[in-house]
């Protein structure tokens, strides 16, 4: 009996893991789609300057928020980091907030934020800062607008897009909290790497991960190329 419990424990110990696996693989290919779905339609998209000049880009697939008069949101998403050679693998991260004010009924909408400062995103994932506080934050621009986007990336560290009902615009979320999901990192790479490992490119980005950051890598380069 003991060795037939010993035995379902570590099915169901092996069952937990694979879930996990397969709901944080789901989690990077979604925001592998979010970059390649904004970028499809350029005229509409994230403008080549703020692409060029991103250091970080921050991905929230179906970021939610429900409310009736105080909104709550919370949303779980992926990051990655321009390095000396290339973006680097993901760290999984969460974004918690408030919105004050009427709402009724609830809405999943996908966020992108594009930090244009070095140290903005490990900033961010340390301290546990909050978007338009402590960290400038700023609804970024879209489409073909350069001199805009040299005017707004000038005065803030992190840009913010947000995509709803196929609609993408800049969005504020000045108050949110940007953190690391350490857990989920954890989870992904199966041991405790440091953030900062990661988003300086000390660690090969894994299969799972490849898409994801393949995606940012792809449209970096071609805005590179475009200036």
């Amino acid at each position: 009996m003991k060795k037939l419990m010993t035995i379902l424990c570590a099915v169901a110990m092996t069952g937990t893991a694979l879930a996990q696996d397969a709901k944080l693989d789901e989690r990077l290919n979604s925001a592998r789609d979010v970059i390649q779905e904004v970028m499809a339609t350029p005229d509409k998209a994230i403008p080549q300057s703020i692409l060029a000049g991103a250091a970080c880009v921050v991905v929230v697939p179906s970021f939610k928020k429900g409310a009736f008069g105080v909104g709550a949101q919370y949303g779980q998403g992926v990051a990655t980091c321009r390095t000396g050679h290339g973006w680097s693998a993901p760290v999984f991260v969460r974004l918690e907030g408030a919105s004050f004010g009427f709402q009724i009924g609830g809405q999943a909408t996908d966020l992108v934020l594009v930090d244009m400062n070095h140290d903005g995103l490990e900033h961010a994932l340390a301290s546990k800062i909050k978007l338009g506080g402590d960290a400038a934050a700023s609804a970024g621009p879209v489409g073909r607008n350069a001199q805009a986007s040299t005017d707004v990336s000038m005065h803030a560290e992190f840009l913010t897009y947000s995509r709803s009902r196929g609609l993408f615009a800049g969005i504020d979320l000045t108050g949110d909290t940007l953190s690391q999901n350490g857990d989920d990192t954890r989870s992904f790479y199966g041991t405790d790497i440091k953030y900062n490992s990661l988003l300086h490119g000390d660690v090969p980005t894994p299969p799972a991960g490849r898409g994801f950051v393949g995606a940012v890598a792809k449209y970096f380069v071609e805005s590179k190329m475009a200036q």
